[in-house]
């Protein structure tokens, strides 16, 4: 006698098999290894004729689809009228379907950033495969000629090389982690702007694009004195007022932004010597838990007081050297109390009259001088960044040493 339960069990388990065999039959088929064109960088350049100039740089794999750990780029680039045309036409030149979701850098040219870079950014943001995590760079020159000279010296893969460099910015402060999740949520804020790592290359046979400052802490990408193998640099800060780039920040500049954000564990500083001031001292710096930062109206104008605290030790030696001595480290520690409120303050008014950016989102500490948030709206942080006055106080408690505390 037959079982009917038996027979459609059977023929359910059976049109179950088909579909699963057909899903993933099509899901291979187009998401396979073959059919993908692995992005690691994105470059956003201004072409002629009001278009775009997007330069793509490729992972390049091997038969069996592993990547090559050669480090010459793989490269191609496309006019187009938006990223999402140029991507698109790209596909069809590659034969493959462009992928975003391994991209490491978006760089955007100074002259297109300079114009406004909205539109570009809330297209990529858009689109599903790029990650938020994403490093955003302004380049001082072409694109194309910054990702070509972006070639690791130390490292064998470049998305390796990508992930790390952003990475120096905790221990050096002359650069920054900047992403371009970060950068939208700038774009959409009311007390804050955009900012953008500044990259550039440098060219030891041009002389206009060495420095000629006697501080190292005033150096910033396309303008230092580092030659090498590799020619890109990432040095300096880009600043944005909304989506159009205001300007640039040096190193020391750099270090001061990501002091107030808490986003540095140590960096080197030279002040002046308190005895010659002709010599310097370089000391290490490390900024402690209690920074603070309180934001007040004056007559409408904001009025910002900072009190940073760090601690330091002196990495600067010569022969009669006496840092064992009490007074001698104190009038050390007053000298870098100095020299670091004048450069906080510096930093800060440039921001504020030159740039009129708030990109250490001062606005935040603001919020509690209003009733509402409709009432702060209002007010207008951005607009009245401009007007703030800046009350910078350091405390900094120098160690003399590490290994040799007197010579």
């Amino acid at each position: 006698m037959i079982n009917i339960n038996n027979i459609l069990t059977k023929i359910v388990i059976l049109v179950l098999v088909i579909i699963f065999i057909s899903s993933f039959s099509a899901s291979y088929n187009t998401l396979n290894l073959d059919n993908s064109a692995f992005v690691v960088a994105l470059g956003v350049d201004k072409s002629e004729a009001d278009k775009l100039e997007l330069t793509f740089e490729f992972l390049a794999t091997s038969p069996s689809g592993e990547s090559v750990s050669e480090t010459k780029p793989v490269l191609n680039s496309v006019q187009c009228s938006s990223i999402t045309n140029g991507i698109n036409i790209m596909n069809s030149y590659l034969g493959k379907k462009v992928n975003l979701s391994h991209c490491k850098l978006i760089i955007f040219s100074e002259e297109l950033a300079s114009e406004g870079i909205s539109n570009e950014v809330y297209s990529l943001v858009n689109e599903v495969q790029i990650r938020p995590s994403a490093n955003i760079v302004v380049s001082k020159c072409n694109t194309k000629y910054y990702i070509e000279n972006s070639i690791p010296s130390l490292e064998s893969l470049i998305p390796r090389y990508y992930d790390i460099f952003p990475n120096t910015s905790k221990y050096t402060g002359y650069t920054c982690d900047a992403t371009i999740g970060d950068f939208f949520n700038a774009l959409i804020c009311n007390y804050c702007d955009p900012y953008a790592i500044l990259g550039g290359t440098t060219n030891s046979e041009n002389e206009s694009s060495q420095s000629n400052s006697s501080d190292d802490s005033t150096i910033k990408s396309s303008e230092s004195p580092i030659t090498g193998n590799r020619l890109s640099q990432n040095i300096g800060l880009a600043v944005f007022n909304d989506d159009k780039l205001a300007g640039e920040l040096n190193a020391i500049e750099t270090i001061c932004f990501l002091s107030i954000k808490k986003e540095v564990d140590n960096f080197l500083v030279s002040i002046p010597s308190p005895n010659d001031s002709n010599s310097k001292i370089d000391i290490y710096l490390t900024p402690n838990s209690t920074h603070n930062i309180n934001v007040s109206l004056v007559n409408g104008s904001p009025y910002i007081k900072l009190k940073l605290d760090f601690s330091g030790k002196i990495y600067s030696m010569t022969r009669n050297s006496e840092y064992l001595d009490i007074n001698i480290l104190n009038s050390i520690s007053d000298s870098c109390n100095n020299y670091l409120e004048s450069q906080f303050s510096s930093y800060l008014y440039k921001t504020s009259t030159v740039f009129e950016s708030d990109i250490n989102e001062l606005g935040s500490y603001c919020l509690s001088n209003f009733l509402t948030t409709s009432d702060f709206n209002n007010y207008n942080w951005l607009d009245n960044y401009k007007n703030a006055t800046f009350d910078v106080e350091i405390n900094t408690v120098i160690d003399s040493g590490f290994l040799l505390t007197q010579t």
